[in-house]
């Protein structure tokens, strides 16, 4: 265990969850969205923003830059003023390159208003390789050079500044889509992007360079093809909600026998989650105001996930989806296609008393870039097995909420270290957990 009492959640479990709370705009759009606002001189305002530490690593990333930033938590208002933008010291954007993985996506806006960019290392959740190598290779293609040798991270210009190109991605990775979405809206000419990721945040994130003035296609084969404009203008935009968080909470009420109404919650984001969730056993109801989580009582049903990028079952839902499948009357399988290093947060579960079996073979039918490659990708549940609290340090994000359901359904008292990387992700979890009647502290 760590040194640092704050960083340390007391649980007592064994008690459901049950209550109502708000879940606001995705992790993984808002944070795009506001670097999105560096492309246009003039005001941007984000609506229905989540109060994440991320939201606060971009703000300090854009104001490092420049850039004015106004950030309302209690009403969930970010405004950025990217009237004035320059070059940020190297030293200062280094303090914060391990906080995120953001700082890459700053490539093409800079290069548009400013000629060059500097990316700093980069950080991010341990759960598996991320490289960069895609978005590094669409700025070339681009017309951008990338100076990799720099002592403190990778030096990008475009002399002659960014033209339109044909650029496909081996795997629709969400990152390089975004990437590409951000420096081709501005380049001179047009660019396809085949074999692109098409997640609903991807989608939003189309939706605010839109209203930006960018012309962005989409075919139903993963292709987008933009036709770059001189100039773009601020946007006011609502955030679409978090699914992840929003599944997440869904999760918690399947493992702790509890009934959660998750304020906020969207179907139509959800809807292979909410497939899954209703073979295992959950019920769950949607209404015009969010969707309504529970567990009827009785067993609950052993199933074979495979995660795939969207519309799959999307990676960020199975974490916590372990912890109630640990609970099933049987035999569940888990095949984890995206991240190659996902299972490491099941150990606790394991020595909480889960039965947990990792295997290299891909135990499912989806293509797999993992399958000669040595990894745990995936997992065999037996369930139900009781679980027993325990000390847990959270591993990253996704596998430190999972820990924190695991030790709510748990008898007994745990010590979860390490919460922190959990507030990058999940908006005052702490308040929310003492709504639902959680006994934490």
């Amino acid at each position: 265990m760590g040194e640092n009492e704050n960083d340390v959640l007391h649980v007592e479990g064994g008690k459901p969850l049950n209550g109502t709370i708000k879940v606001r705009g995705a992790k993984n759009f808002v944070s795009k969205a506001m670097v999105a606002a560096l492309l246009a001189p003039g005001k941007s305002v984000l609506k229905n923003v989540p109060e994440i530490r991320d939201v606060h690593v971009v703000s300090d990333l854009l104001r490092l830059h420049g850039v004015d930033v106004d950030v309302d938590g209690a009403n969930g208002v970010v405004t950025i003023d990217a009237s004035h933008v320059q070059l940020a010291d190297v030293a200062d954007v280094d303090t914060l390159s391990g906080s995120s993985r953001i700082p890459i996506l700053f490539s093409g806006p800079l290069i548009h208003r400013l000629g060059e960019a500097f990316i700093p290392a980069l950080g991010g959740c341990n759960i598996g390789g991320r490289p960069i190598d895609f978005h590094l290779e669409t700025l070339r293609k681009l017309g951008a050079n990338v100076d990799k040798e720099h002592k403190d991270g990778i030096h990008i210009t475009a002399p002659n500044g960014l033209k339109g190109a044909k650029i496909h991605l081996p795997y629709p990775s969400v990152g390089a889509t975004e990437q590409t979405l951000l420096a081709a809206v501005l380049a001179e000419g047009k660019t396809e992007l085949s074999g692109a990721a098409i997640e609903p945040e991807i989608m939003d994130l189309v939706a605010v360079l839109q209203k930006m003035g960018a012309i962005i296609s989409v075919d139903v084969d993963r292709t987008f093809r933009i036709e770059g404009v001189k100039e773009l203008k601020g946007y006011t935009h609502t955030s679409l909600t978090d699914r992840i968080e929003a599944a997440s909470w869904a999760s918690a009420a399947l493992a702790t026998h509890g009934d959660i109404f998750v304020k906020g919650a969207t179907q139509p984001e959800m809807m292979t989650f909410l497939n899954v969730f209703r073979k295992v056993g959950g019920e769950f109801d949607v209404t015009d105001k969010g969707i309504r989580f529970w567990h009827p009582g009785g067993d609950l049903h052993p199933v074979a996930i495979e995660t795939d990028v969207h519309p799959g079952f999307m990676t960020d839902w199975q974490q916590p989806l372990v912890v109630a499948l640990t609970q099933a009357n049987g035999l569940s399988i888990v095949h984890e296609t995206v991240y190659e290093n996902r299972f490491g947060f099941t150990k606790p579960l394991v020595q909480m008393g889960a039965t947990i079996q990792l295997y290299r073979e891909c135990l499912g039918s989806l293509p797999c870039r993992f399958q000669q490659r040595n990894y745990k990708h995936s997992a065999v549940i037996f369930g139900p097995t009781p679980l027993t609290g325990r000390d847990i340090d959270v591993p990253d994000l996704r596998g430190g909420f999972s820990h924190l359901i695991a030790a709510l359904a748990a008898k007994g008292p745990s010590n979860v270290q390490g919460i922190s990387l959990i507030d990058r992700g999940y908006a005052d979890f702490r308040g929310k957990l003492h709504q639902l009647g959680a006994d934490i502290d």
